[in-house]
């Protein structure tokens, strides 16, 4: 009732679902709350397993049922010193016991809990990749191997205080399809030898307690009780027996603890707009060291034979030694599937040259010039035809961009690879003939056009499809220039794909540069697992191995995952010198290794890391050469090195010969990280990075770093910046963007003074780190990867580890994780989304979530905005299976991630809200009052025009009863005065009634109801008009009609027959107690003869009548209502609508209170105009009825509620033609009114209006009524005013009770309706609820009325004489103190308005921004529910949409989301949700929510 209702006007409501919330006052004693903490937590503490060591060597695929299973190789942790994420993840998690995080499990309908079918239990047939383009890739590793002691850890652990247990495998490898299962014995197997650390996550005590797990709700789905029909035992207010006001309880405590410190200062984004804007930490640690200097990589060393371009080194090979190996490609099996040898290279290229340049299109326009650019589409288990392809395009001298093949028309990304395929205008798609052959076809078997694509002609490059050229024919190899020489695409973190040139000199220096760095050397045998169409494997594998003459031995991805251990087999088997693998590669080989004897690695002089950038790359590379320095792995040999599409290699370590110098390794302190400051720390540190070198900088090449964000200036020397380098060997544009290539390939660098370092341009590499000491590079992660929350940074690569940290094995599908940050409420907030595995229950995802929470929180000290959890395989994958983060993205924001589970913590994410309501100054007493002026502001008050003395005179006054389109009965008003007798002289004499008796009349909407009425008055009795039971739904109606009749203190019951049989059937006795009732009277017999006198009021000011409704916050009230009050409101009414004995006016409204009752039973015998009376529950059967009967009787004024309305759009919205064909005509209709107690429904108001425009609805003549209980109308649109008008208004002045007028369209307006024109002698004044002050014009408050119709008081059995005193008797505090008012409990402003009304005078428009009950504050917590439309699985989706709108739109944070299905929300016959009946069928779990997600 209070203004603090005023945060929530209104959330967008969809046309799918309807939103309200609601929230209550109440607490619980901290004894319950401990109690109830214990017991719900209980469940989802682990207990402790005992301690043993388990050595086990496993299988990694296994027969089931003559099948070849794969095992998902889940991401996989081991430990050692040097893994000290891992383990501060853990030692963490073990903190947070002292903290007693207490977070409520979601409760979700039981047909969502589904297990996912066996086929998601093999892993996914795509390669996997934690590519550039596509954020974290399947089985991303976060392995590393040491032999640290047991007793290392157990004294650690005890040493941090808390007690461990040591994590036991789980044998429980079940029947023959269990290969999920067995993923989980496999992830915790630890390799012979060593031993595994204790799981200092879970949660112990002294003494195991058994604690029952919460039960499901399994309660068979019943009619909802709402309302008092069940009243539950409160102790302090909260409900015993609910779950989930626990979980609300349980939620709030959580929500008690300390959160980031409060913020002081604010920005005025625009006008009042005032959201909290983080301060800098004065604290915070900031930039000591000198400015940078420029690094210089050693000279590029020119050798004498070096070719003078790539094509030209083609030429020597494959003259001079044609039979040399130049490519190996393997088999799914492992075997050698073909030889490629230099020869066949060199004259496959020239056949594909000649080709490309002479055999598209015709002689005279041929498709193909030197040039231009062709797209190379080529599978991944395909490198030969791919180099044959690529060195063809060399030799033509035209341009190849290498790209993906796209398996299906909609493949993630591939639109966008379709843009840049358009942009670089390409037309033509080279192919291989097995590729060819699987692309998707159309019915006549042409290859359709793909999604955002440009037209391709596909043409096959297989040798045999080719013509020979002629003899004479030769390329012409030129010196490397600045031509391009190819185009390699880039995906950008908004899903864009751009394409990198890098031209021939650059493509020549980049080989030089790397074949020094790695010393690389003719006829060396390099083993090759990347992608050769991009990126590290396109440069070493296809490209610097040409111009050495080295042999590479391709391993396809598809061999990669049925044996991980192929490419160490390959080395051992051609005793390579190098081999170019990422990390994951490492660390599934470690996971496949078996205690295998022939394995040798010695031979190995480099093991290039192409991802050696990444968090989790160095606990892959020490793992790995734990295992291995046994088998002559030395640890010179890993060289990890960082790249980029833009700056190509950016830095690699060498390989030395000197085993004595370690490889660099900064531990940084997270906090210093995330305000991009260099700190080295400790190791025994929780929130620290261990980072690796990679290398120095390339030869020939400057590297600086500068700040990430503005002007390119130097960083200090203790500073992450980016990485910027000067190189011939980088990208040379983004093609056909000049504007973002100036920003990214032309940058040049400035000192502290403002000069430029260098006359040269830098590229940006796209890279976050620093320049170590003896010019070391460390990486600490990507551009792409930063996430900006409160001015600190974040990478979302660290995320990913730590969550992966928490227990890879157990619960995420293959290490698939991604990580995002989306804009709410003017800051980036972070989301994680996890693939979960298909074996994982209920509860293992909600404990893993809740343990992810914590561990980013410790760590990172950062909130995670969103955890959502999805089924396993779902994720948009990149090419080659990585997570595609871009699409993953959107499909979060437009709510189509169909999660399996949502945590939501705005609580603790969202610390930028608006500082609370500011007090405006008031009008205070002091203030001097000249006239309407208070200190120069006008009093927001108002009056319709006077009542004056207006003669009576009773002529025939008539009423005309509709049912299914038919005339049921007619009545005049001598036939009614007759009938009232009648009914009159049966009260007296069989219900014995005395004067004042108060009688219930239970009669369906019709004239047996009038004229029930008006013999109650001519009997004296006091009537009060209750809805009838249901027939169909006794349980639910009934209770409500027994309440009335009791708090009415009725005497009798006056009803038809068929009613009066109802209320004493057997299902009525099974609702209510039947034998409790007042003598029940039917009036279909009625006695013949007249009473013998009238009765005449001796005091106009005595009751007439009970006007009794359940308001939206479910309170039942029945307000007195006079004689005088009854007679100034029908008089109010003639005069606002004109209504004389001529007129007809058509209701289609409820007849049991309000307005409703006013002109259904009151107005027709006041003016003597006929009523023609429609029950809106006919409307459900015949949708048209009142648009017909509105038609045929050529009514000018007719009254329908909301509901009515609503059914009309809804069920005639497509018949109009239909309809008009009938001779449905609405032209004659001048006003039609929705008769209603709430803010103006401006949309469903609109639409009708456009619906019916065709059948000669005037969009002017629909308008709106407002009245409440105290007045049961204050507005009204009459017949000669001005058009009701619309206002917007800004939500966020409203806020602080400001009405600020705005534009249609302009953000946060809100858009609302006048509620119609004042009536004849009503006055308004908007008033100050907590001082009960006046208030200025165009300030919001609440609406206070007086008039002659105001009702005279609520009758309660109770007598809650202060509240009622209060509501109908108040004064205001100054001013004009004398005037007795009403206080309706709505918010609202007065408005003057240029419009006139028809005595010439400007008028007043009242609107009503807020419903007294739009907010519960249930234990200060906001209960959001909401209706969907469509299938169950899309109920999650709408948790994250439904926090972040009323967010974005009321900066309020929602507590509970409560996700249910059409119809549960209830609503009263006015068409008003019932929020209290709906809070309370929540608490008692009566509303079989699909989905309810807590918010933390």
């Amino acid at each position: 009732r209070h203004v603090h209702t005023l945060r929530l006007l209104s959330l967008p409501t969809e046309r799918c679902f309807r939103a309200f919330c609601l929230v209550s006052r109440s607490d619980i004693t901290q004894k319950g709350y401990e109690k109830k903490r214990s017991k719900l937590l209980g469940a989802y503490l682990p207990h402790p397993p005992e301690t043993h060591l388990i050595h086990v060597t496993v299988n990694t695929s296994l027969e089931v049922s003559g099948q070849l299973i794969q095992i998902p190789f889940i991401s996989f942790l081991f430990f050692s010193s040097s893994d000290v994420h891992t383990e501060a993840v853990q030692a963490a998690l073990a903190k947070h016991k002292e903290r007693k995080m207490a977070v409520p499990m979601p409760s979700k309908r039981r047909s969502l809990v589904v297990q996912t079918s066996m086929d998601a239990y093999t892993p996914p047939d795509t390669s996997s990749g934690s590519e550039e383009e596509g954020g974290q890739g399947e089985g991303t590793p976060t392995s590393s191997q040491g032999s640290v002691s047991m007793e290392h850890w157990i004294s650690r652990a005890i040493h941090q205080g808390s007690t461990t247990s040591s994590s036991s495998s789980s044998t429980q490898s079940g029947g023959s399809g269990a290969a999920g299962r067995l993923a989980d014995v496999l992830a915790q197997t630890h390799v012979e030898n060593h031993s595994a650390p204790p799981d200092v996550t879970t949660y112990t005590s002294e003494h195991p307690v058994q604690v029952e797990r919460p039960q499901v709700s399994t309660v068979p789905r019943t009619t909802p009780k709402y309302g008092n029909a069940e009243l539950m035992e409160t102790g302090d207010g909260v409900p015993v027996s609910s779950r989930v006001s626990a979980k609300i309880q349980q939620l709030v405590n959580t929500l008690k603890q300390p959160r980031r410190p409060p913020l002081r200062e604010f920005f005025v984004d625009d006008f009042e707009e005032l959201l909290e804007v983080q301060q800098p930490d004065p604290n915070q640690p900031r930039p000591e060291g000198a400015q940078m200097v420029t690094i210089r990589g050693e000279p590029l060393g020119v050798v004498t034979n070096w070719p003078p371009s790539l094509e030209a080194a083609l030429q020597r090979w494959g003259t001079i030694s044609p039979k040399a190996p130049c490519l190996t490609t393997m088999d799914t099996n492992g075997k050698p599937l073909y030889v490629l040898t230099y020869g066949k290279l060199w004259s496959r290229s020239i056949k594909v040259a000649y080709n490309i340049l002479h055999k598209l299109g015709t002689k005279q326009e041929p498709m193909v010039r030197p040039g231009d650019r062709v797209a190379l589409v080529f599978p991944n288990n395909d490198p030969a035809a791919f180099m044959v392809t690529f060195y063809g395009c060399l030799l033509a001298e035209v341009v190849p961009v290498p790209i993906e093949v796209p398996l299906t028309r909609k493949d993630a990304g591939s639109q966008q690879i379709g843009f840049l395929l358009g942009s670089c205008g390409v037309t033509v798609a080279l192919t291989s003939d097995a590729c060819h052959k699987g692309l998707p076809k159309g019915p006549t078997g042409e290859i359709p056009q793909f999604k955002g694509w440009p037209k391709l002609l596909w043409f096959v490059t297989e040798s045999k499809h080719l013509s020979k050229p002629p003899r004479d024919w030769f390329p012409h190899i030129k010196d490397a220039n600045n031509d391009t020489a190819y185009i390699e695409y880039k995906t950008c973190k908004d899903g864009s794909v751009l394409g990198v040139t890098v031209t021939r000199i650059a493509l020549l220096t980049h080989c030089q540069a790397l074949t020094q760095s790695c010393g690389y050397t003719e006829a060396e045998i390099i083993v090759n697992v990347l992608d050769f169409k991009k990126d590290v494997g396109l440069w070493h594998g296809i490209l610097t191995s040409v111009m050495n003459m080295m042999h590479v031995i391709s391993i396809p991805y598809s061999l990669m995952k049925v044996n991980p251990l192929s490419w160490i087999q390959k080395v051992c088997q051609y005793k390579a010198k190098v081999a170019c693998v990422k990390s994951r590669d490492m660390h599934w080989a470690l996971v496949a290794h078996r205690d295998q004897r022939d394995i040798n690695l010695s031979s190995l002089r480099m093991l290039v890391v192409a991802d050696g950038s990444n968090p989790w790359s160095i606990s892959s590379c020490d793992a790995f050469l734990n295992v291995f320095q046994s088998k002559g792995l030395r640890p010179e040999v890993i060289c990890p090195c960082a790249s980029s599409t833009e700056a190509l290699t950016v830095a690699i370590r060498r390989p030395t010969d000197d085993s004595n110098q370690p490889p660099g390794r900064g531990v940084l302190s997270m906090q210093g990280l995330s305000h991009g400051v260099i700190r080295v720390d400790s190791e025994e540190r929780l929130s620290v990075l261990t980072v690796q070198d990679v290398g120095t900088v390339m030869p020939g090449a400057l590297m600086c770093v500068v700040k990430a964000e503005g002007v390119p200036q130097l960083c200090r020397t203790d500073e992450i910046g980016e990485l910027c380098v000067c190189s011939i060997a980088t990208g040379m544009s983004y093609y056909g963007l000049s504007g973002m290539t100036k920003n990214t390939f032309e940058v040049f660098p400035m000192s502290s003074s403002g000069a430029p370092i260098s006359e040269y341009p830098f590229t940006r590499t796209g890279l976050l780190g620093f320049i170590g000491p003896g010019g070391l590079v460390f990486v600490s992660g990507k551009m792409d990867g930063l996430m900006v929350v409160s001015g600190r940074r974040h990478n979302a690569d660290d995320i990913v580890a730590t969550a992966l940290a928490v227990e890879p094995m157990k619960f995420v599908y293959r290490g698939r994780i991604a990580v995002f940050s989306v804009t709410v409420l003017h800051d980036e907030r972070i989301v994680v989304v996890a693939e979960q595995r298909p074996d994982s229950t209920e509860e293992d995802s909600f404990q893993w979530m809740s343990r992810v929470l914590q561990a980013i929180d410790s760590i990172h000290n950062v909130g995670v905005f969103c955890l959502a959890l999805v089924p396993a395989n779902t994720l948009p994958k990149t090419p080659l299976g990585g997570i595609h983060l871009s699409e993953t993205k959107q499909l979060f924001l437009e709510g189509s991630l169909h999660p399996c589970n949502v945590l939501m913590c705005p609580h603790t994410c969202v610390t930028n809200l608006p500082k609370p309501r500011q007090k405006q100054p008031e009008i205070g007493p002091a203030s001097v009052m000249v006239g309407n002026l208070v200190s120069g502001k006008r009093i927001a008050q108002a009056s319709g025009r006077d009542l004056g003395q207006i003669e009576d005179n009773d002529q025939a006054r008539k009423f005309l009863f509709l049912s299914e389109g038919a005339v049921l009965s007619s009545l005049t008003c001598l036939q009614l005065h007759k009938r009232a007798e009648k009914i009159a002289t049966m009260l007296m004499e069989r219900g014995h009634l005395q004067d004042g008796d108060h009688v219930a009349l239970v009669y369906p909407p019709g004239i047996d109801l009038i004229a029930a009425f008006y013999g109650c008055l001519y009997a004296g009795c006091v009537p009060i008009t209750v809805r009838p039971p249901h027939p169909q739904n006794i349980a639910t109606t009934l209770p409500t009609v027994k309440m009335i009749v009791e708090v009415s203190r009725s005497a009798c019951v006056m009803t038809s027959q068929v009613i009066s049989k109802l209320l004493k059937s057997k299902e009525a006795s099974a609702a209510v107690d039947v034998r409790t009732w007042p003598p029940v009277l039917d009036t279909d017999d009625l006695p013949k003869k007249k009473p013998p006198q009238l009765y005449k009021p001796s005091n106009p000011d005595t009751l007439a009548y009970l006007d009794f409704s359940v308001s939206t916050t479910g309170m039942l009230a029945g307000v007195k209502m006079s004689h005088t009050a009854t007679s100034a409101f029908c008089r109010s009414i003639k005069l606002q609508c004109e209504l004389y004995p001529s007129r007809e006016v058509a209701i289609c409204l409820d007849p049991y209170c309000g307005l409703g009752f006013v002109l259904w039973c009151l107005c027709s015998v006041y003016s003597g105009h006929q009523s023609i009376l429609i029950p809106p529950s006919e409307l459900e059967v015949n949708p048209a009825l009142w648009l017909l009967a509105v038609s045929q009787f050529r009514v000018r004024d007719t009254f329908c509620s909301y509901s009515v309305m609503e059914l009309c759009a809804k069920g005639l919205g497509l018949q109009t033609e239909s309809l008009k064909s009938r001779g449905l005509d609405l032209s004659r209709v001048r006003t039609c009114v929705v008769v209603a107690e709430e803010r103006p429904r401006i949309a469903l108001t609109q639409s009708f209006s456009k619906l019916f425009k065709d059948l000669g609805l005037h969009p002017r003549a629909v308008s709106t009524s407002f009245g409440c209980r105290v007045n049961l109308a204050i507005c009204l649109q009459g017949t000669s005013g001005p058009d009701p008008t619309t206002v917007y208004v800004d939500m966020r002045a409203l806020r602080h009770d400001r009405v600020r007028l705005v534009e249609r369209g302009s953000p946060h307006s809100l858009p609302l309706m006048e509620s119609g024109k004042i009536l004849p002698g009503v006055r308004i004044i908007i008033a100050n609820p907590e001082t009960k002050g006046p208030l200025g014009d165009s300030h919001l408050g609440e609406i206070w009325v007086h008039c002659a119709h105001n009702g005279s008081g609520y009758f309660t059995v109770y007598g809650d004489e202060a509240l009622q005193s209060d509501h109908f008797n108040s004064h205001l505090s100054f001013g004009d103190t004398q005037t007795v008012w009403a206080r309706t409990g709505y918010l609202g402003f007065l408005r003057r308005t240029e419009l006139t009304d028809a005595s010439g005078e400007r008028h007043d428009a009242l609107y009503v921004s807020i419903m007294e009950c739009a907010v519960f504050p249930w234990t200060n917590l906001l209960v959001v529910v909401v209706e969907l439309e469509g299938s169950e699985q899309e109920a999650l989706d709408l948790v994250p949409l439904v926090t972040n709108a009323v967010l974005e739109e009321h900066y309020l944070i929602v507590g509970v989301v409560v996700v249910v299905d059409i119809g549960v929300i209830p609503i009263n016959s006015r068409g008003e949700k019932q929020r209290m009946h709906l809070r309370d069928g929540f608490l008692a779990d009566q509303l079989d929510p699909i989905y309810v997600a807590y918010n933390m």
